[in-house]
């Protein structure tokens, strides 16, 4: 029995360090392409290593020939700023839905959650034409509208999940103390979720950051148009440059992660229950 324990062990170990190794290692190459020069990347074996540590001159070329640090200023603002509201708005109708005596509750549910049914390609003529109506198209206004709006379905559904899983005792407790229902759900609900609501503001901020379809379409302005939309304007006159950009880019997102890694592993466990 323990020798088979073991067995499996080893046999899951392995899988998992064999998928951890081909996930990882476009990392590898896109780090070995970003210290090399252009000339070298050009005439020689993306495989080789880099000979000269041109790092920097591949960051000089970012700085003058790049919107790349202008696209993540925006970025940032579009992610956050959608990824914040579609929280909040979600966790409004998650509880509203969970919790409240609402008429019709399954078919709000389902009209808010059918958003996420659709491919997001349908979208773009509709959303497209009713910003050039509104003078929403090329605005940061714009922007921040769509992306909260798309994350809201996903967050809901995730909110109102979790929501279900809480005592109804806890809310009948809170009544009868005196509490309103928008104070059940910011004294009581809100503090229980922290791990639920971290998972979906990461998730949807990372989804936000790394969108390019929209951004690329719904934008033409160097000021306003979000960073990966200006990462693949850059053609590929200078790859390595191009590398650095991906790299640099994904800053943003790692950093979040590693600081709401323990809410995202708790976030998990809660859904999953």
């Amino acid at each position: 029995m323990i020798r088979q324990k073991k067995s499996k062990k080893i046999m899951i170990n392995t899988i998992l360090s064999v998928l951890a190794t081909i996930w990882i290692f476009p990392v590898i190459f896109t780090v070995m392409g970003a210290l090399k020069g252009k000339q070298e990347y050009n005439l020689g074996n993306i495989w080789d290593m880099p000979k000269h540590f041109l790092l920097f001159e591949n960051l000089g070329y970012l700085s003058k020939g790049a919107d790349i640090y202008q696209g993540m200023l925006s970025s940032f603002l579009y992610s956050f700023s959608g990824a914040l509201l579609s929280v909040i708005l979600a966790a409004l109708a998650a509880y509203a839905i969970a919790k409240l005596e609402i008429r019709f509750r399954m078919f709000w549910f389902l009209l808010i959650y059918c958003g996420t049914i659709f491919p997001f390609q349908i979208y773009l003529i509709p959303v497209y034409r009713g910003f050039a109506k509104l003078h929403l198209y090329d605005t940061r206004a714009g922007m921040i509208l769509f992306y909260t709006a798309i994350c809201i379905p996903f967050s809901m559904f995730v909110l109102r999940n979790f929501f279900m899983g809480i005592s109804n005792e806890i809310c009948e407790s809170a009544k009868i103390d005196g509490c309103k229902d928008m104070q059940i759900l910011t004294r009581i609900f809100v503090p229980m979720s922290k791990a639920p609501l971290s998972v979906v503001f990461l998730s949807q901020f990372t989804w936000a950051w790394n969108d390019l379809m929209f951004g690329i379409t719904f934008t033409k302005s160097s000021n306003i148009r979000p960073v990966m939309a200006a990462i693949s304007l850059m053609g590929k006159a200078h790859v390595p440059a191009l590398l650095v950009g991906c790299i640099i880019a994904s800053i943003p997102t790692v950093l979040l992660f590693i600081f709401l890694q323990k809410n995202f592993e708790a976030g998990f466990a809660y859904q999953s229950k």
